[in-house]
């Protein structure tokens, strides 16, 4: 494993113990924390939400943390309070593995931007 791999996966590891402190429950996996971004960007606090809406809510996450390389831009909310975001610049190509690692690293910058939580390997 290279030394970045590691210290992302030990930051990651930090993040997910933080979160069950915080929630009382440990996510799964990413697909569990951008959901929970989600749930905090939409600001409605926690509900039941459809498959749909689920899946909306982890776009939502995407943006949002893609948002702080400058792919994505806040387009404003609609009339039900969900936010729209738009593409700003084209993603790279990636294979599965790399997407997860950008996402990861990106949401590690928002808990830390967003909460102030300093996570370090």
């Amino acid at each position: 494993m290279y030394k970045k791999d590691l210290e992302l996966h030990v930051r990651w590891a930090k993040l997910m113990a933080s979160i069950q402190e915080v929630i009382g429950k440990r996510p799964k996996d990413l697909n569990g924390v951008l959901f929970l971004i989600g749930v905090q960007e939409l600001g409605r606090g926690p509900s039941q939400f459809s498959k749909e809406e689920k899946q909306d809510l982890m776009h939502i996450a995407i943006c949002k943390v893609l948002s702080y390389s400058g792919y994505y831009e806040l387009q404003g909310h609609d009339a039900d309070g969900w936010p729209h975001w738009k593409l700003i610049k084209k993603l790279p190509r990636f294979d599965l593995l790399d997407q997860e690692k950008l996402l990861k690293m990106h949401v590690l910058e928002y808990f830390e931007r967003e909460f102030e939580l300093v996570i370090q390997a």
